[in-house]
């Protein structure tokens, strides 16, 4: 298996020709192509991906420590198929639509002006996770942790009390309704 350190893969297409399974420390992958391809069994630490479409990508056992996703496509993924050991991401300008986190530890983790539309959150601990200016239609949470989660600034998110762990959370005024849609009232 090979170790790749510190380089930077610029404007690559691995839809075709897949990303060599392997460790890679501190690189950094700008405007590349991973669409429908696979990151089976490939270990990612200290890593960014800029500008990246990463769509449909197999993450069965992909490990990410320290990886930042800037302004990357990232549909339809299921990390909860990842390696979780020694997880820390972080998604910053990103797509993550019609992802799944189900049953995923993702304490701490920050997602920053993402969509992160109709996602599954069912059973992941989302403690201390902030998600700062972040759209969350249609996403699911149910027996989700967000204790101690920053919700302040994300809109659009229906979150029941009664079957989520909410203690301490943040919530703005405006996001009040996404609590209380199971009840059927009307507020104004």
């Amino acid at each position: 298996m090979p170790f790749v350190d510190d380089q930077t893969f610029k404007k690559q297409n691995f839809s075709n020709s897949p990303l060599s399974v392997g460790e890679y420390n501190n690189c950094s992958f700008i405007n590349c192509g991973f669409s429908k391809s696979s990151l089976k069994d490939i270990q990612f630490v200290e890593c960014e991906f800029i500008d990246c479409d990463l769509s449909n990508v197999n993450l069965s056992q992909t490990i990410f420590q320290d990886v930042r996703f800037s302004n990357c496509k990232m549909i339809g993924l299921l990390f909860e198929n990842i390696n979780d050991f020694g997880l820390s991401i972080l998604f910053k300008d990103c797509q993550l639509n019609h992802s799944s986190f189900y049953n995923l530890s993702l304490k701490k983790t920050q997602f920053v002006n993402c969509m992160i539309r109709d996602v599954d959150f069912s059973e992941a601990d989302l403690s201390g996770v902030l998600l700062d200016n972040c759209d969350l239609s249609n996403s699911i949470f149910d027996n989700t942790n967000l204790e101690k989660a920053d919700l302040s600034t994300a809109y659009n998110y229906t979150i029941s009390p009664e079957i989520n762990r909410i203690n301490k959370a943040k919530f703005s005024l405006n996001g009040l309704p996404g609590l209380l849609n199971n009840y059927d009232i009307v507020i104004q």
